[in-house]
């Protein structure tokens, strides 16, 4: 009786001891995945410009082999400053490359920078998109398979490039042929610009210009959540330990999305925070890579022009 119970607090210590380094490994993960956004990135294939002004480029990066490939744009964070670059995002397109899917990882016009905000750096971010057909003449891409993912701030204009085909005619993002997407994967991404909470929340009056109480009708033209349903399968890829965009707006959103009948995925990563989730390294990128995967199955109606 005495060896069964002492057996017992040696498994249950054990089993203690293993959360505890499981969640120590969790937290140096935190920590190192930040370290993201200085580690450097593997090279690109290509540097190419789909405008004239200096930000308006994208890195290319193929997987090996005669493809065509399918391909996912890549949006960039940085609560749409201009401090913040694509430079960091490269780690998860190299991957994905990696994993067999072509990336373009997009640059833009942000805040502090001229013309940045709105309407330009939306209008940056549909041109680089439908940039992909011109980079399919010479690159082989099939745009029969296109999906953007973006992270954070690049969430939200993942989700928004969805959105092109509902604007009003009348808007200045307006676009009469939208490149069509295949679906999203928006990681931590902020999903409704009128919604408070997120560490974002002091930038996003400098993105549109002034607040949603005095540009409500532009505001309904940029933020996700107002212009539902999308019509398209996606993702909305959430960590649980995330202190920049709360789980909170994750979970109203795919709420909404499917309230619009929508296609809207909630994936819920226990215990990551917001940079584990772009970071290949981390015990979240396999998450990450299904759903990139997932959208891109050969099989679907959609189709590129």
């Amino acid at each position: 009786m005495h060896t069964g119970s002492s057996r017992l607090l040696v498994v249950i210590s054990l089993t203690l001891a293993a959360i505890a380094l499981l969640a120590a490994v969790r937290a140096t993960q935190d920590q190192s995945s930040r370290e993201i956004l200085v580690r450097p990135a593997p090279p690109a294939d290509a540097r190419v410009s789909y405008g004239s002004n200096e930000f308006q480029f994208g890195e290319l990066r193929l997987p090996k082999g005669a493809g065509p490939h399918p391909v996912a744009i890549v949006i960039h964070g940085g609560c749409w400053m201009s401090q913040y670059g694509l430079s960091y995002m490269g780690h998860l397109s190299a991957a994905l490359a990696d994993a067999g899917v072509a990336t373009w990882s997009v640059e833009y016009r942000r805040i502090g920078n001229e013309g940045g905000g709105w309407p330009g750096t939306f209008d940056d971010i549909s041109r680089a998109a439908d940039h992909l057909r011109t980079l399919a003449k010479t690159h082989p891409l099939d745009l029969n398979r296109v999906i953007a993912t973006g992270h954070s701030a690049g969430g939200h204009l993942a989700l928004w490039l969805a959105t092109r085909k509902k604007l009003p005619k009348d808007s200045p993002v307006y676009s009469s042929d939208p490149l069509p997407l295949r679906g999203v994967v928006s990681i931590a991404g902020i999903t409704d610009l009128r919604r408070t909470g997120t560490a974002c929340d002091g930038n996003v009056a400098q993105l549109m210009g002034g607040s949603a109480t005095d540009k409500a009708a532009i505001y309904n033209q940029a933020s996700p959540i107002e212009l539902l349903p999308l019509g398209i399968s996606y993702a909305i890829v959430q960590g649980s330990s995330d202190t920049i965009i709360p789980l909170a707006m994750a979970k109203d959103y795919a709420d909404a999305a499917k309230k619009k009948g929508d296609d809207a995925k909630l994936v819920v990563i226990e215990k990551a925070g917001h940079f584990e989730v772009v970071d290949p390294k981390s015990f979240a990128w396999a998450t990450i890579k299904d759903e990139v995967l997932a959208l891109l199955k050969p099989s679907g109606p959609t189709k590129g022009k």
